[in-house]
């Protein structure tokens, strides 16, 4: 396993992390400790999760997929080998549907970056990982109205908005590290103002200062590259990357409209729309051939093309069984050459981000 060491921050992680969105919902205990096991044994360090996950969030399994990294992690004896990450919701979490969240501290507008908020998120994140600190809290969303996921295009309404002062956020996380709670602290889905002010304040004042930004990064969905991408290499805030396969698009499994049994987008076809579109379908056939002209998979050039970006801390491998995570692992060893860097890049070129619409709208991770 090849590891990076978060700038500022005495903390090593593993090239690649297991996500645990769907640990209790499509990944059975049994499963997420076969997918766990494994991760370890190979050499993974870095754990991802979210107080509102597994997804599809329903209240009957809110905070399960954390409930059982706790207990993998209490009865394995491990924490001194995993670095948890997890994740507070925020009242920008809204499109899920019509719940807003409401079995999370109330949904909806109630869910803000205050302290009260913040504390409450920290203290019963821990009772379900039945631990005595999380290594990075990171804000799941910002709480103000911004493009999310498939979306670019920022649309101001005056009025509408209102969220927590960044310094106030910055100033109640660190609270919770001198409490000895958290240890460092994370943005999600972040925008390139967003991230800045909250880099800014934290070397600019007694603040914590971000380690990480989270953010979507895939063949499908690189709009990473235009504005975040200087800020995190320049700034040293390194990103985490989730959805490398876009939901598992990047698998070529939904080719030719394909709904393979118990896949993601077989079982709930509805939502992430984003990679459901002509372009989409387009710009994967092209990679799928140019990934066979090398001799790889459609997902082994995903995920070593996401990996081969300099600003990449770790990537996400959003995984539901142990043979997803066993195929995953080579991953690592595989080299993006120059050559075929110049041919994915025609094709983006040709068809960028094809899974962006353009349009302000609510999705999850």
């Amino acid at each position: 396993m090849k590891y990076s060491v978060l700038p500022g921050a005495d903390l090593r992680l593993s090239k690649l992390a297991v996500g645990s969105m769907t640990f209790g919902e499509q990944t059975s205990r049994s499963e997420t400790f076969d997918i766990l096991d494994e991760a370890i044994a190979a050499g993974i360090n870095l754990i991802d999760t979210a107080e509102m996950y597994p997804v599809y969030p329903r209240q009957e399994t809110f905070g399960d997929s954390e409930r059982l990294i706790g207990d993998f992690v209490r009865l394995r004896g491990c924490r001194d080998k995993v670095v948890v990450a997890t994740k507070i919701a925020s009242c920008n979490e809204i499109g899920i549907g019509a719940t807003r969240l409401k079995w999370i501290r109330g949904g909806g507008q109630s869910l803000r970056f205050d302290f009260k908020n913040l504390s409450t998120a920290v203290h019963d994140s821990l009772k379900r990982l039945q631990m005595d600190y999380i290594d990075i809290i990171q804000l799941h969303w910002p709480e103000r109205k911004v493009p999310l996921t498939d979306s670019i295009d920022y649309e101001y309404n005056e009025g509408e908005e209102s969220w927590t002062p960044f310094e106030e956020v910055l100033g109640s996380l660190g609270r919770l590290i001198d409490q000895g709670l958290v240890r460092f602290v994370g943005i999600s889905n972040e925008t390139p103002w967003g991230l800045s002010k909250y880099l800014n304040l934290g070397s600019s004042n007694e603040l914590p200062r971000p380690a990480l930004t989270q953010n979507s990064y895939n063949l499908l969905n690189r709009t990473f590259d235009a504005g975040l991408a200087e800020i995190s290499l320049r700034e040293q805030c390194p990103l985490l990357a989730y959805s490398p396969l876009a939901g598992g698009r990047l698998t070529g499994k939904y080719l030719n409209n394909a709904r393979p049994n118990g896949a993601r987008y077989s079982v709930w076809p509805g939502p992430d729309g984003r990679y459901h579109n002509q372009g989409v379908n387009e710009a994967i056939s092209k990679y799928s051939e140019i990934a066979a002209r090398y001799n790889l998979t459609l997902a082994d050039m995903s995920w070593a093309f996401v990996l081969s970006r300099p600003f990449i801390a770790s990537m996400i491998l959003g995984v539901k069984h142990k043979s997803q995570l066993q195929k995953a692992l080579a991953s690592v060893d595989v080299r993006i050459s120059e050559e075929l860097k110049s041919e994915i890049d025609l094709v983006h070129q040709s068809n960028p981000n094809p899974a962006i619409t353009g349009v302000m709208s609510h999705r999850i991770k």
